[in-house]
């Protein structure tokens, strides 16, 4: 990953809607959720949510397909992957002894 694609990746999430949003498709799985039901659960409005949701997807870290008339969202979770992949690279200068609690986080994930 190249460092102005996590830079991209990080500004889209540093806002709490966005956040918000992010983290509740991550915990919604692959299948994702519709835009009215992330507004529903989230308390934004359609209007403001889709701003949120383009910001999101343009940054990489969202994923939209279409079941017909209803848009679907999901997090991006390979680029979750190589944003992790990304950050942890050249963790503790290859001295995994170091990153002991990162790994087991990763591990019991």
């Amino acid at each position: 990953m190249k460092q102005e694609t996590a830079i991209d990746a990080f500004a889209a999430l540093a806002q709490p809607s966005r956040m918000a949003i992010f983290r509740l498709l991550v915990k919604a799985g692959p299948d994702g959720l519709q835009v009215n039901e992330i507004s529903r659960i989230l308390g934004i409005v359609t209007s403001t949510l889709s701003g949120h949701l383009s910001i999101l997807k343009r940054a990489g870290m969202l994923k939209a397909r279409r079941k017909q008339r209803e848009i679907h969202y999901s997090a991006n979770l390979a680029m979750v992957n190589d944003l992790v992949g990304f950050l942890l690279a050249d963790c503790c200068a290859g001295r995994s002894e170091n990153c002991g609690e990162i790994l087991s986080l990763l591990d019991a994930g």
